[in-house]
């Protein structure tokens, strides 16, 4: 059996996920895929991992858990998706670099089934817009707090990832970048979901929808139908044409308020996040989803 976990991170919309699979939940549950909402499993991993502290789970505590929190007679693979898996935004951020306990808390989550393929899968964000979107929530303290003199240009992604690669040998773990999840995202949820090419994904075209005008969703339904033979990058180019002439601005211009940041700032800890996505990109034992 095959175990999915979508981790975030924070501030990528992760329940759009949740959303947009239980949507095609009909599908998939017919083909022994079942996807779990965040409510549903939240106590059972709490249990279970304060109960193992990173040990793996036994065969049988295995089946108790499936039990309860599957429907499927005959389950294939099971997802599930949150950002708390990572922690709280509180502890997105520390003088140690971005999530320094990923890698930890994503080991303890693949012993939760040691006998089934656990594959992990992960949303980018810019720190640029990561640290205000942290900064804004309303259980994380003031910007000083949060960053505790940490310099932000600091907050790098590669170091994480890295962690997360050497706590988790053997596992599929599959990346993008948040920034780019509005021409990727049928994509990316047909990776999670196992959902083949030629299956219909519903509310495929919803997170266009949230950042363009109705002109835009209309132009390219009708660019899809034209299409005689619809590729991965037929599709993209689409979406792309499509943003960028109906695009609402508001939806897509970020603006950061923060104590001591200017434009440079934002542009310098941008280019470092570019430089850490080359990186990352080029990693054994990562799988990247790019435009």
């Amino acid at each position: 059996m095959q175990v999915a976990f979508h981790c975030g991170v924070h501030g990528t919309d992760i329940y759009r996920m949740v959303k947009t699979l239980l949507q095609n939940r009909d599908w998939l549950l017919r083909n022994g895929i079942e996807p779990l909402t965040p409510s549903s499993h939240r106590e059972v991993f709490l249990s279970a991992t304060n109960a193992l502290q990173g040990a793996p789970a036994t065969p049988d505590m295995q089946q108790v858990m499936l039990d309860s929190l599957l429907e499927v007679d005959d389950p294939k693979r099971m997802i599930c998706s949150t950002p708390n898996f990572l922690g709280t935004e509180r502890r997105a951020i520390s003088p140690e670099g971005l999530y320094v306990t990923a890698g930890e808390k994503m080991a303890a989550l693949a012993n939760l089934f040691p006998d089934c393929e656990v594959e992990f899968f992960l949303a980018l964000k810019n720190p640029a817009t990561l640290i205000p979107h942290v900064v804004s929530h309303k259980n994380t303290g003031t910007y000083r707090e949060v960053m505790a003199g940490v310099d932000p240009e600091a907050m790098r992604w590669a170091p994480t990832i890295r962690s997360i690669l050497s706590h988790l040998p053997g596992h599929r773990i599959i990346v993008w970048c948040n920034e780019d999840t509005a021409l990727i995202w049928p994509e990316v949820v047909r990776r999670i979901a196992t959902m083949p090419s030629d299956v219909p994904l519903k509310a495929g075209l919803q997170i266009l929808g949230d950042i363009m005008r109705p002109e835009g969703i209309h132009m390219i339904r009708e660019a899809l139908a034209r299409e005689e033979r619809l590729t991965t990058a037929s599709r993209r180019r689409i979406f792309s044409e499509a943003l960028e002439k109906h695009a609402l601005p508001e939806e897509i211009d970020i603006e950061v308020n923060l104590p001591g940041w200017t434009q440079e700032l934002v542009d310098r800890i941008t280019a470092a996040y570019d430089r850490d996505v080359a990186e990352i990109a080029a990693l054994p034992g990562i799988e990247f989803i790019a435009p």
